[in-house]
């Protein structure tokens, strides 16, 4: 359902096919589609992590201070510690992508 030629799919793609699934309107898919994301953004500032069964989960890691270099003047320098969000796909979803 991504434009012609795209090997991406965009939100308008998504709340187009939540639309199609459930009957809704656009409108009425892209509220459900946000509410959806901004409970997992929620979630996860909360340092919660999200569980979709079937899926996969969602949850926030911490990353240690790093040594880097510089892309522009090659020269050492800190990467200072952070949090992140990271997703693991569930076993369904790792058979539907990996075609077993």
């Amino acid at each position: 359902m991504a434009e012609s030629g795209s090997d991406r799919v965009r939100k308008q793609d998504l709340v187009r096919m939540v639309a199609s699934e459930t009957g809704q309107t656009e409108n009425q898919a892209m509220t459900t589609v946000n509410a959806v994301f901004d409970a997992i953004e929620r979630s996860l500032v909360a340092n919660k992590e999200v569980t979709i069964s079937g899926f996969g989960s969602f949850r926030v890691v911490s990353r240690a201070e790093r040594e880097g270099r510089n892309p522009q003047t090659n020269q050492p320098m800190m990467i200072g510690a952070r949090k992140s969000p990271a997703f693991r796909a569930g076993t369904q979803l790792k058979r539907a992508v990996g075609g077993e």
